[in-house]
């Protein structure tokens, strides 16, 4: 029997390796057959590796003491000593709570946001008024923050449009400074985020819907199901894995609510509540000239986002069996 048992572990191992052999061979014979694919995506993976792979080295920083007159390499070693600081700073959790209050609200305003228009508009059958609408809530998208942050703080200040508004309908009875109540400021960041990126966001689910069977709907419109009704029971059912791999991409961005438009927003009366990790960074780290500071908590932004993607895609392919990777 143990001999059996041996020849049976020796032809398994034959038999692994010869299967490599034969991925390999597949794999080659595939990249030499899509050579052209190659080559146009090998300008691309150069970028990504020069701009987001090679920086990592930079990561070093954190455990050092780091001096630029004398260079990273002849910078003295502290070990963790700037993760201690940086998880003993209370302005630090203050700045976690902020970013993750910015960002889960942006995260599910415009994820529902982007499907309910993205919805509306593969609904709509003049194709030249869906065209105009498509165009205009793409828009926002190409303007930079610089322009859209003054455009929202042009709507929102004491003597705009949102508060001549109100005080005609009577509403409020005085004008009220929206952009500098403490309080307004996590919800102003979400809807001003969502009406700049609405648009752009609701393309790839208007993609998903051109991919649904047309003979459904007519199936669904000879027993009688109306438009409601055909909208919950195919359309949002056909595009839910596009919806599950968005929602698991999504998580790994839970820690960033989006720099330039909380810098260009954010004023000394609203500080508590819109000095999020990245302004932290900017605020304690670059001007202070405490570089490793500064990358110990980018380190710790990074760790947190892969950890909610990965995290992300182990509950969805545990609850539906579908991952991203």
């Amino acid at each position: 029997m143990a001999v059996t048992d041996a020849r049976v572990e020796v032809l398994s191992e034959e038999k692994m390796v010869n299967d490599k052999k034969d991925n390999r061979k597949k794999f080659f014979k595939k990249l030499v057959q899509q050579k052209e694919l190659v080559l146009i995506v090998l300008p691309f993976l150069v970028l990504l590796i020069i701009f987001s792979y090679v920086p990592l080295w930079g990561w070093i920083i954190a455990f050092k003491n780091f001096n630029v007159a004398i260079g990273i390499n002849k910078s003295p070693w502290v070990g963790l000593e700037n993760f201690k600081m940086l998880f003993e700073d209370h302005t630090f959790y203050q700045s976690i709570r902020n970013t993750l209050g910015i960002s889960i609200l942006k995260y599910f305003l415009g994820f529902f946001s982007s499907i309910t228009l993205a919805v509306l508009i593969n609904e709509v059958r003049n194709m030249k008024f869906k065209r105009t609408v498509q165009t205009i809530s793409y828009l926002p998208h190409f303007v930079s923050w610089v322009v859209a942050a003054s455009i929202v703080l042009d709507v929102l200040s004491p003597d705009g449009v949102v508060n001549q508004l109100l005080l005609k309908l009577h509403i409020i009875k005085q004008s009220i400074n929206f952009i500098g109540v403490p309080h307004l400021f996590w919800p102003l960041m979400a809807l001003s985020d969502m009406w700049k990126e609405v648009g752009w966001n609701s393309i790839i689910y208007l993609a998903a819907m051109t991919a649904i069977d047309s003979e459904l709907y007519e199936a669904a419109s000879i027993d009688g199901a109306g438009r409601i009704r055909r909208i919950f029971s195919i359309t949002l059912p056909s595009i839910v894995p596009t919806i599950k791999i968005l929602l698991i991409l999504n998580a790994g961005w839970i820690l960033n609510a989006g720099f330039e438009q909380v810098f260009l927003l954010s004023n000394p009366m609203v500080i508590d509540y819109s000095q999020t990790l990245e302004l932290y960074v900017y605020n304690y780290g670059i001007p202070m000239g405490r570089f490793s500071f500064a990358t110990a908590a980018g380190i710790f932004n990074s760790v947190v986002s892969l950890a909610m993607v990965t995290l992300a895609n182990r509950i969805s392919k545990a609850l539906s069996g579908e991952s991203a990777f």
